[in-house]
């Protein structure tokens, strides 16, 4: 009898553990399906806003380029069919990437989640009136050494602030500065923040009307490359470059470097970071190498390893700080900007009426 009552606990104890084990073995392969399901979904949300690639067009001029750059890399379009894009900027943060589009008044955002999605409308021109401008909207989009957007807003002429959360956008604007001398400026284009906070921006007329320098609401008689000192002073660093448009710091250096967007004289241009009403220092032109080829020297990023990615005719040029040109990426389209991802791992470029994507090295 004993025995019997033995066996039977035995038996009993066997077939509860087996049932445990059984129960945990389904419910890790539970898990497992489901964070396999998981990683299926992420890759199709990332697969399915990037509308096709294609492969990408390398002139390697240096063999340092082939550091920086894989030639095997594809093109990933983000967006298309957009009107005339601008100033694109990685925020890590909300792992977006916004960018103006200018002709619309319209900031926009693109997620590997959501893909395409308005931001911000009104971007660049505030007004309740009509406005017959080409350019009313943004242009160049940075942020501040406190996280915050601020914007380079054409038809506002000014440069300004977003008053609200990046996660929670409204087109409540705070002035930063729009006035030299008592004059309005042109139509502040690109801007790049200093580590110190101060705030450097170029201001061509292409927010203006006419777009040119004989428009009548144009109050300076010069394009100017400013600095808005962190002691709220605006220092005018050159007002001898026709047509400043990108520009980004050299660090190592202590230097502003500038593009002019000029067909008679495409180059770009170095300024000393705090020298007022100073002559231009030479640092590459690209007149005689323009003939044919779509687009002009506009927005450049500087990466932390000193490579300057610079919108120039073509495509995108890319030169270390000595100016040696290393290669190019070749489009077929205008090229007007360049950002970075903060790790420097991506290249986002706004390609005419298209974003697209390059991995880099």
């Amino acid at each position: 009898m004993i025995m019997n009552r033995l066996f039977s606990r035995c038996l009993l104890y066997l077939y509860v553990h087996s049932y445990h084990l059984y129960i945990a073995m389904l419910l890790s392969k539970m898990k497992l399906f489901i964070l396999m399901a998981i990683a299926f979904v992420q890759l199709n949300c990332n697969a399915q806003h990037i509308l096709k690639s294609e492969a990408i067009k390398v002139e390697i001029l240096d063999d340092k380029l082939l550091q920086l750059l894989d030639t095997n890399a594809q093109v990933d379009i983000l967006a298309e069919g957009l009107g005339w894009t601008e100033g694109p900027l990685w925020v890590e943060k909300e792992k977006m990437l916004l960018f103006s589009e200018i002709p619309s008044n319209t900031v926009y955002k693109w997620t590997a989640a959501k893909g395409l999605e308005v931001y911000l409308n009104p971007s660049g021109y505030t007004a309740e009136a009509e406005t017959s401008h080409k350019e009313p909207g943004s242009n160049g989009l940075l942020l501040d050494n406190k996280g915050n957007l601020v914007l380079c807003q054409h038809g506002d002429r000014r440069v300004a602030r977003m008053n609200a959360a990046l996660h929670a956008p409204k087109s409540d604007f705070i002035n930063i500065v729009d006035r030299h001398d008592n004059l309005r400026l042109n139509s502040p284009n690109d801007a790049v923040y200093g580590a110190n906070g101060d705030l450097y921006f170029t201001d061509p007329p292409y927010g203006l009307r006419t777009q040119n320098d004989s428009d009548p609401e144009k109050e300076l008689k010069f394009n100017g490359v400013f600095v808005w000192k962190k002691d709220k002073e605006l220092v005018l660093l050159t007002k001898e470059l026709s047509r400043p448009n990108g520009i980004a710091l050299l660090p190592q250096k202590n230097k502003v470097i500038v593009s002019n967007s000029d067909p008679n004289q495409a180059a770009w241009f170095v300024l000393d970071a705090n020298e007022p009403n100073q002559n231009p220092t030479l640092f590459y032109d690209a007149t005689h190498q323009k003939a044919g080829l779509p687009g002009l020297p506009d927005g450049l990023k500087v990466s932390k390893k000193g490579i300057i990615y610079a919108s120039a005719p073509g495509g995108v040029w890319i030169l270390d700080e000595e100016a040696n040109l290393l290669g190019k990426i070749i489009f077929n389209s205008p090229v007007s900007n360049v950002a970075l991802s903060s790790d420097e791992r991506f290249m986002f470029l706004t390609n005419t009426g298209r974003i697209v994507r390059i991995r880099l090295k």
